[in-house]
């Protein structure tokens, strides 16, 4: 044994893949193989094999419909604070919109939820950044004040103005065919806008986006147009929360005021910061558990928020860092025994 360890010395399994490149992987083992797809596909399986495994209890598969709607949410949240530094509290206001865009093309145009979810997703992504172009050389606490009056300025403005069906709301919107086509095209959603932003934070354009939150007048110093910038963050932020609130809609074949109600700008915030942020993974891993204890707090009535907010409070003050953070780096400290 003691010639064996002489022999072998214990190294970090992933030091081996760092030291060949930074952006591209030199596989030459399986170990180094399985040790950088597990995580991935923990996630991407756990998602695509829930509606399969709570297909027994009907109840709960509501429930992960609802988690990847506020997960949808967070994931927007978190790109746009912590990679351009616009603190947004308007997700009420972009699931309210994709809601009502989908409902009016549902009900008035006979457009199925196939065709209104994406074109609710694209149209409300359009509207909410033309709404928000003003606020956009705003930073910190600024944009986040007048973006949270959002949500609240459009649902006094439809009940004051008695449009789009006032407090009852717009009715008798078709659902999906399916609870399993329901639970797919979000589960799907969540996977491909969680890829695609995680691909384009590492791209040039992901570059500028630091750049913005760091130092904006550098980055404007360099004849780039930040506001410009701003706007396509904004967008990709509105959309992803707008494509959850067409879905909502369709859900409850229901769109109303409630749909802009502040749980959808306040939740995913905290799920960024149980989750993570800046890993946009955190986010959903915080929804996944602030959802699941809100569900199990409910026979507690009016008190389980008191203890939502002790859960909260303990997250921040004891792993303000986050779960995903401190997962990570406590898995980029596994060894294994290499020979010499």
């Amino acid at each position: 044994m003691a010639n064996q360890k002489k022999d072998h010395r214990k190294e970090r399994l992933d030091r081996g893949i760092k030291v060949r490149t930074d952006g591209v992987y030199a596989i030459s083992h399986w170990t180094e193989m399985t040790y950088l797809l597990a995580p991935r596909a923990l996630l991407i399986g756990g998602l695509l094999a829930a509606p399969l495994i709570l297909s027994y209890f009907p109840y709960w598969q509501r429930v992960l419909s609802i988690i990847c709607i506020y997960a949808l949410l967070a994931i927007g949240f978190d790109f746009l604070a912590n990679y351009v530094g616009l603190v947004s509290l308007g997700g009420g206001f972009y699931v309210g919109v994709g809601a009502y865009c989908a409902a009016l093309l549902n009900s008035h145009l006979g457009l199925p939820p196939i065709v209104t979810v994406p074109l609710a997703t694209l149209i409300g992504g359009i509207i909410c950044t033309i709404l928000f172009l003003p606020c956009l050389p705003l930073r910190g606490v600024y944009f986040a004040i007048v973006s949270l009056m959002f949500p609240l300025l459009a649902a006094r403005i439809i009940e004051a103005l008695n449009i789009f069906g006032g407090t009852d709301g717009i009715m008798g919107l078709d659902g999906f065919s399916s609870g399993w086509v329901e639970q797919y095209v979000l589960v799907c959603a969540l996977l491909v806008s969680l890829f695609v932003l995680r691909r384009l934070v590492i791209e040039d354009v992901g570059l500028v986006f630091r750049g913005v939150k760091d130092n904006d007048q550098a980055v404007k110093a360099s004849a780039i147009n930040i506001t410009t910038y701003k706007g396509i963050a904004v967008f990709i932020s509105s959309a992803l929360g707008c494509l959850g609130g067409a879905t909502l809609a369709h859900i409850y074949n229901w769109a109303g005021l409630s749909q802009f109600g502040l749980d959808y700008s306040i939740i995913p915030i905290a799920a960024t910061v149980v989750g993570g942020g800046g890993t946009l993974v955190g986010p959903v891993i915080g929804c996944i558990l602030l959802v699941w204890l809100s569900e199990e707090l409910r026979d507690l009535g009016t008190l389980r928020i008191a203890v939502y907010a002790l859960v909260l409070t303990a997250f921040i003050v004891f792993k303000s860092e986050g779960i995903m953070n401190f997962a990570t780096r406590k898995y980029q400290q596994f060894e294994r025994w290499v020979h010499i």
